[in-house]
């Protein structure tokens, strides 16, 4: 008899395998039949119950969480959600504390080979200029008075990209050619490090010096003892932080722990932008010491020289600024040489004096002075006709219970009231006050 061809899948050597000899599957219009092997359905066995995938895990049933009230809406799911982040907001812990409003910061770029990764959608390169653009936009709008200066890692040694800077423009223009900074090469923290120091050792001591690194690699290539570099920026009180797209490396986790920094692993394009816009507000410089038997004892402070410019309107004759010697007809004037500057803040390149306009000085005093948080309203007993409407919005404010979340902090009718003018405020408005406004509406405080 002619032997006949067999083709064997792929089974469990634990499974059984039952071949019989003339009952095979032939295809129609041809002569040969193949048996195909078939393991036999065990119970207990097998992977029908295991995960398939490891990645699995990080995904869930994002669809289950939200629930439609009765009226079929999704409204009260989404007042859930802020209303989670306002009770995690109400939560952290509130204390005496002491932040710089002056912020000189250094953004270290990992420009190695490893960045071409796709980990992270579309790449990590691609997606680290984008959060950079974006985390440079909203610094500079927390921080009107903090300058910026950019530095690459890549072919074992630092390149500098931008200049330290207070305009966001010059910044977001030197990271704006992609081209120019294509990944290459092995990236050195020491070079780097030692880079970002001597840009910032000219600064006063009443301004904040900070580093942040994006770091994708797990190697780093050092000409010397990079521990020698830590602690020149333990003595100069540089705070370095990290955000490492690919694993913890115990130099970063040192660099960040010795310096008063903070360190984080990005899990996923979500957390990469979470650890990078978590250090856009001031860091805290120093807690009010409490001694037994004695008040609290403030840290002393240094009084520093300021000036508010006179503008230049766009009909004035042109003539040479000092920061770019071009000719413009708008600009500013400094209060004390007279020299022209193009942008405010900035330091006159003339006779050193910090230029500032008063709308930048009241806007960074808001991480100072925030504003406290509002009172959840968990009964309508003094419900009145006045406030029937939020105070902001005018929005008809509901009388009926419209969440189910019961929670320290939140609202089950979706309503906050402020504790100084007892004005009351929707869930939106309450967000928005404390996070954009950084003003209450009612009161001004």
């Amino acid at each position: 008899m002619p032997a006949k061809d067999i083709d064997f899948m792929d089974v469990d050597s634990d499974s059984d395998i039952s071949l019989p000899a003339e009952e095979t599957s032939r295809s129609k219009g041809k002569g040969k039949g193949k048996a195909v092997a078939k393991p036999k359905k065990t119970k207990g066995k097998g992977k029908a119950n295991e995960q398939a995938y490891t990645w699995e895990a990080s995904y869930t049933r994002s669809w289950d969480t939200v629930q439609e009230d009765a009226g079929g809406n999704l409204q009260g799911a989404v007042e859930d959600w802020m209303a989670r982040d306002r009770r995690r907001r109400l939560l952290a812990p509130a204390g005496a504390i002491r932040r710089t409003i002056i912020r000189h910061l250094i953004l270290l770029l990992d420009l190695s080979s490893s960045m071409m990764d796709r980990d992270m959608r579309p790449t990590r390169f691609d997606l680290t200029l984008q959060y950079a653009r974006e985390f440079i936009t909203e610094w500079f709008d927390q921080n009107p008075l903090g300058q910026i200066g950019v530095v690459g890692m890549r072919a074992g040694i630092g390149e500098r990209i931008g200049e330290m800077s207070g305009n966001p423009q010059d910044i977001l223009r030197a990271i704006a050619d992609r081209h120019k900074l294509e990944p290459i090469g092995e990236p050195s923290l020491q070079n780097a490090i030692e880079m970002a120091r001597s840009t910032m050792s000219h600064l006063p001591t009443h301004s904040s010096r900070e580093i942040l690194i994006i770091f994708g690699s797990l190697t780093t290539c050092d000409p010397g003892n990079i521990h020698d570099t830590l602690d020149d920026c333990v003595k100069n009180r540089i705070r370095i932080s990290v955000v490492a797209l690919a694993a913890e490396m115990k130099i970063c986790r040192e660099l960040c722990d010795k310096t008063g920094g903070q360190f984080g692993v990005a899990m996923n394009e979500g957390h990469f932008k979470d650890l990078m816009f978590e250090l856009v507000p001031p860091p805290a410089q120093n807690t009010l010491s409490r001694t037994p038997g004695a008040g609290a004892v403030n840290p002393a402070a240094d009084l520093m020289m300021m000036g508010f410019p006179t503008r230049l309107p766009d009909t004035s004759p042109p003539s040479l600024c000092v920061c770019h010697s071009e000719l413009k007809s708008e600009g500013f004037l400094c209060p004390r040489c007279l020299a022209k500057v193009c942008d405010v803040p900035t330091d006159c390149d003339i006779c050193g004096l910090m230029i500032v306009s008063s709308p930048h000085l009241a806007r960074s005093y808001h991480h100072l002075f925030p504003v406290k948080p509002y009172e959840a309203v968990t009964a309508l007993v003094d419900v009145s006709d006045s406030t029937s409407a939020c105070h902001a919005c005018a929005r008809i404010l509901p009388t009926t219970q419209s969440t189910s979340t019961a929670a320290e902090g939140i609202s089950p009718f979706g309503r906050y009231r402020c504790p100084d003018c007892h004005n009351d405020f929707c869930t939106e408005c309450d967000v928005f006050v404390h996070d954009v406004v950084h003003c209450c509406p009612g009161c001004g405080k």
